[in-house]
């Protein structure tokens, strides 16, 4: 009898152990969706040219990373970035390498509607230049895009390029 009580009790513990919701992890927070909209196929104008680059973004991984595989034949530049929420920092972490052989590394979050990506870097001459990529203007067909630098800690911002994103139909 007392084997069974035993056995009762710890079945109905267990039972209440696999009830509870699980973790939050980072694909299955909200915020995991924030570049969303993102997804799809894109014909990228760059504010100097009328022969658009492409891009077309991807959720793999069991809709975990964001892909990026951009590809301009005006130059023949192609890049590609992987972009993943992490739920612990709260924030967004994306990797960017291309064919000319740079490696960024950004953290960032989407805010006050504009997805928001930063990294810094140190110049040889040991001064830093504070560097971010924002996505803004967002809708279903449409989104700007610019890369800016900033050589006095923030308070001015220099736009180095700017694209204007196009849904492919």
């Amino acid at each position: 009898m007392k084997n069974n009580l035993l056995f009762i009790s710890l079945f109905f513990a267990c039972s209440l152990c696999f009830a509870q919701k699980p973790p939050v992890t980072n694909c299955s927070a909200p915020e995991a969706g924030q570049f969303d909209f993102w997804l799809g196929e894109w014909d990228a104008f760059y504010s100097d040219t009328l022969k658009p680059a492409y891009n077309k973004i991807v959720k793999p991984y069991d809709n975990c990373v964001i892909e990026e595989n951009f590809y301009d034949p005006n130059t023949e530049f192609k890049g590609k970035s992987v972009s993943a929420y992490n739920s612990k920092t709260k924030k967004w972490q994306q990797t960017w390498v291309d064919n000319q052989g740079a490696y960024i590394a950004l953290t960032g979050e989407f805010k006050d509607s504009k997805m928001q990506l930063n990294n810094e870097i140190m110049k040889a001459d040991g001064k830093k230049i504070l560097q971010r990529m924002l996505f803004y203007n967002i809708s279903k067909e449409s989104f700007d895009w610019s890369w800016e630098a900033s050589t006095d800690d923030g308070k001015t911002w220099t736009v180095n390029w700017k694209i204007h994103y196009v849904r492919k139909k």
